[in-house]
């Protein structure tokens, strides 16, 4: 399954990358910020890991540009951010994420999330 992970930190996108790899996925696509990740966004892609606060463009208007489009309406969303209140949270939930973990994450609850959204049991928290 084609992954594209969305964070203006190289540092956090190496972090995302190596826990896909680690739990088995390897079809990795990294974007620096919203605008970009849009460009590569097509029906191919199974996930897609954003954070929130990005320039250009953050996750949440790419979470909404996503769910506007019939190509990408569908492809599971999972936001991984240090946006932890519970307002942020609902917000995102409302801009059509399947998903959100609060950043320091372990593969282990990646892994966990991930499976929920792709079996579509997922509940943000």
């Amino acid at each position: 399954m084609k992954c594209l992970v969305v964070d203006d930190s190289a540092t956090m996108r190496r972090i995302v990358v190596s826990a896909l790899k680690s739990i088995g996925y390897t079809d990795v696509t990294e974007a620096g910020n919203g605008k970009d990740a849009l460009e590569r966004c097509d029906g191919s892609l199974g996930l897609i890991i954003t954070d929130w606060n990005m320039p250009i463009m953050g996750g949440l208007e790419l979470v909404q540009n996503l769910r506007g489009r019939p190509d990408t309406v569908a492809i599971p969303i999972l936001m991984v951010t240090t946006r932890s209140v519970t307002e942020d949270i609902m917000q995102a939930v409302q801009a059509g994420v399947n998903s959100y973990i609060v950043k320091p994450f372990t593969p282990h609850v990646l892994k966990e999330k991930i499976d929920e959204v792709l079996t579509g049991a997922a509940s943000p928290r």
